[in-house]
C-alpha cells in the first residue's frame, strides 16, 4: 500500500508538471524576444521529460507493489530428506520455502549456514559456492537449479536465505572483436554483457561520436547510465529516453552516441532489440540471415526520440551479431553492406570468437587495410541446454 501510496504521489507530480508546461507553452504570436522564446521552449520541453520520467517511476512502484508470488512451505518429509541432505556437506537447514512466481518460473528459498570443517562433499574449505550447493539440490528436487542473480555467492557460518531458481532452458556463449581508428590509442566503442535478472542476458553497445578519448568517455557514459537504469526497474523505452534528455540538455558541444540494445529472455528465447541511431543488427540461423535496422538519430540530437523497438523468437543454434557504424563504412569502401547477410550466411563456424573475428577480417580487407573508424562485432550463440555444443 505504500509503494502504491508513492506511485500515486509521483503521478500527481507528472500532472501539476503537465499543467505548468501547458501554461508556459509559447503562443503561436510572433515572439519580440528570440531569446526569451527560446528559453521558455526549453523549460517546457524539460518539464516534459520530466513528467514522462516521474510517471515511469509511477509505474514501476505500481508493478512492484502488485507483483504476487505463491510460497508453499515444504511438508516435513521434505524438509526432512533435504536437511539431511545438506548435514552431509556440512550444511545446517534452518527453513525451506518453494516459490512460484507470476511468469510460472519456481525458486527455491532455503535459510542455511555452512559449519565448515572437512566433508567429504567440499574438503577442507570455510566457504562453499553456491553454485557447488545448487548441483545436489538439484538431484533432490529433482529440476536443475542454479543460485539466483541475487543470492549471496557463497555459504558462511551464519545464517542467510539463499534462491535457486529452475534453471534456463538455453545457455549462450559471447564473442567479439574490435579494432582502432588509425592514430587512436583508445576506441570509441564501448559494450556490455551483463545479466539483468536470472535468466536475461542484455548485451548493450554504445559508438561515440568522433574516436579517441572523448568518444570513448561519452559511450562508456550511456552504457553505464543503461545498466543502472535497467537495473532500477526502467523499462529499455524509458531508459533511452531519461539518457537523451541528460546528453541534449548537456547541448550541442557534447558528442552524441548511438544506441544498441539487445535482451535475451533464457527460459523462453524471446529477444527484444531497441535501436538509437545504431548500425544493423543480424541474426544468423544456418544460412539464413535476418537484419534489423533503424532509421533514427543518435542520442542526444533532439530532446524527443522515438527509439526502433522490435522482438524475434531465437531458436537452438541462432546467433545474434551486433555491429558498430565502423564495420558497414569499411564495407561501403568495398563490395558494400548488402553483402553482409551474404558474408555471415555463408560462415560455417560455430564459435561466436571466431565469427567476429572473421567479420572484422573481412571488413579490414574490404577498406585495403586502413582502419578509418572504430570497429566492433560482438557475437551471441544461444543454444539449447538439452543439447550437446561443440565448439
Amino acid at each position: 500500500q505504500k509503494l502504491l501510496a508513492y506511485a500515486e504521489s509521483f503521478r500527481d507530480l507528472a500532472d501539476l508538471f503537465e499543467e505548468s508546461r501547458e501554461k508556459d507553452k509559447p503562443s503561436g504570436e510572433e515572439p519580440a524576444d528570440r531569446q526569451e522564446y527560446l528559453c521558455r521552449r526549453r523549460l517546457q520541453e524539460s518539464q516534459e521529460l520530466l513528467a514522462e520520467h516521474l510517471k515511469e517511476m509511477a509505474h514501476i512502484l505500481a508493478v512492484t507493489a502488485r507483483e504476487t508470488c505463491r510460497c508453499r512451505p515444504m511438508g516435513e518429509r521434505k524438509y526432512k530428506q533435504m536437511a539431511a541432505l545438506l548435514r552431509e556437506s556440512g550444511i545446517v537447514l534452518k527453513d525451506f520455502l518453494e516459490l512460484e512466481h507470476e511468469d510460472g518460473h519456481r525458486e527455491i528459498s532455503l535459510v542455511m549456514r555452512y559449519e565448515g570443517g572437512r566433508h567429504a562433499r567440499f574438503g577442507e574449505s570455510e566457504y562453499i559456492s553456491t553454485e557447488d550447493v545448487a548441483d545436489f539440490i538439484s538431484v533432490a528436487m529433482n529440476t536443475r537449479l542454479c543460485p539466483s542473480k541475487n543470492s549471496p555467492m557463497y555459504l558462511t557460518r551464519d545464517y542467510n536465505t539463499y534462491y535457486f531458481m529452475e534453471e534456463p532452458s538455453y545457455h549462450l556463449l559471447t564473442g567479439f572483436a574490435k579494432a582502432v581508428k588509425e592514430g587512436e590509442k583508445v576506441s570509441g566503442d564501448n559494450y556490455s554483457f551483463y545479466e539483468a535478472d536470472t535468466g536475461k542476458l542484455v548485451v548493450v553497445l554504445s559508438d561515440g561520436m568522433g574516436s579517441g578519448e572523448k568518444a570513448c568517455r561519452d559511450s562508456n557514459r550511456v552504457i553505464e547510465m543503461v545498466e543502472r537504469l535497467l537495473e532500477a526497474g526502467f523499462s529499455k523505452e524509458a531508459a533511452a529516453q531519461m539518457i537523451n534528455g541528460a546528453l541534449a540538455a548537456a547541448g550541442q558541444e557534447e558528442n552524441m552516441s548511438t544506441l544498441d540494445i539487445c535482451s535475451m529472455d533464457l527460459y523462453t528465447g524471446e529477444c527484444e532489440f531497441l535501436k538509437v541511431g545504431a548500425a544493423c543488427t543480424y541474426i544468423k540461423r544456418g544460412q539464413l540471415v535476418d537484419r534489423l535496422s533503424a532509421q533514427n538519430l543518435p542520442l542526444g540530437v533532439f530532446q524527443q526520440i522515438e527509439p526502433e523497438v522490435m522482438s524475434r523468437t531465437l531458436q537452438s543454434g541462432d546467433y545474434v551479431i551486433m555491429l558498430s557504424d565502423g564495420i558497414l563504412d569499411a564495407l561501403s569502401r568495398g563490395l558494400g553492406e548488402e553483402v553482409m547477410p551474404e558474408i555471415i550466411g555463408r560462415m560455417d563456424y560455430t564459435n561466436p570468437n571466431e565469427i567476429a573475428n572473421q567479420i572484422l577480417t573481412y571488413a579490414i580487407r574490404q577498406s585495403k587495410g586502413q582502419i578509418r573508424d572504430d570497429m566492433t562485432v560482438l557475437v551471441t550463440g544461444i543454444w539449447d541446454q538439452s543439447e550437446d555444443c561443440l565448439l
